[in-house]
């Protein structure tokens, strides 16, 4: 053997003796990645919390809490131009914040053709809001019929309506469908992806939102999951929608809830989301009477403990 080969062998040797074994590596054990958590700013302002309404305190109070990031509620801008949202994103950004869901509303629930395009317009002005502000995802809703005399009265239904008289649920499919099949291209230029949430109107069971998005079959049109909409057997449910879930929207109602409070198993949800492989955000919504900046942290601890 020349010294070359000599060389090279004791090299090669000495390196085998000091790297643990390729099968040592790919033993090793990589930890679950925990899931980041939010909060939706309707947790602070809960549509009547007026000091709570500027999402600049909300930013800075989700910061000083801890969460990683903000979902915000389309219906508590009170700006949405170009520099509104704008600064909004900066100061996230400096905060060390996502903006991580852009929770909108709209309704398609009606024979009115002129009614739904109004809406689908508002949907695309949502969406470009949501692009602006960098979000990636934007939760959407079937609407309901509007035969409920106010949402107090809704809830008092456990949240089903009778359709409008002369119509069925066929005729709402037709419209949720027509509608989100022109919405979807425009998300997709956007790269905002929709989540259709279980709220209410179709979205009353899991299999209203799963006819809606597998008829739509895109990836543009997803789940948002929301844990406080099920008010029978919500655990079979949330497991229906899990494996299509984009964003899951975690309810908590420390001081009794205003319409009414679910007893939630986190423990049981995680195991849940876990096993449908979801890795995407968790964002809080508080939704209890107790004061919000005393009990979102209490929230947050709870699902720090189980996501």
């Amino acid at each position: 053997m020349n010294r070359r080969n000599l060389l090279t062998g004791s090299t090669a040797a000495s390196a085998l003796a000091l790297t643990p074994s390729f099968a040592q590596e790919t033993a090793k054990v990589v930890p679950a990645q925990s899931n980041r958590i939010g909060v939706s700013s309707y947790s602070f302002w809960g549509f009547r919390r007026d000091e709570l309404r500027p999402l600049e305190s909300n930013l800075e109070h989700a910061a000083r809490m801890g969460f990683d990031g903000l979902e915000i509620l389309q219906r508590q801008l009170v700006d949405t131009d170009r520099v509104a949202l704008q600064k909004i994103k900066r100061q996230a950004f400096v905060l060390g914040l996502d903006l991580m869901g852009y929770s909108t509303h709209q309704g398609f629930l009606s024979p009115d053709k002129e009614k739904r395009q109004k809406n689908i317009d508002h949907t695309l002005e949502c969406l470009e809001q949501a692009y602006q502000l960098g979000i990636p995802t934007m939760r959407v809703n079937s609407g309901t019929w509007g035969t409920s005399k106010s949402f107090d009265d809704l809830m008092a239904k456990r949240g089903v309506e009778e359709p409008l008289k002369g119509y069925t649920e066929k005729d709402a499919y037709e419209w949720v469908i027509e509608a989100y099949s022109k919405l979807v291209p425009e998300a997709a230029k956007r790269g905002v992806i929709m989540g259709l949430e279980n709220h209410w109107g179709l979205g009353v069971t899991p299999e209203g939102v799963m006819k809606v998005v597998n008829e739509i079959n895109s990836p543009w049109l997803q789940v948002t999951l929301d844990t406080g909409n099920f008010l029978e057997d919500p655990y079979d449910r949330l497991t229906q929608l899990a494996p299509s879930t984009v964003l899951l929207q975690a309810k908590t109602y420390y001081g009794k809830g205003r319409w009414y409070t679910l007893d939630l198993d986190y423990a049981r949800i995680a195991k849940i989301m876990k096993k449908a492989s979801f890795k995407g955000y968790v964002s809080l919504e508080f939704e209890g009477l107790e004061d919000p900046l005393t009990a979102i942290p209490k929230s947050l601890e709870l699902l720090r403990k189980h996501f």
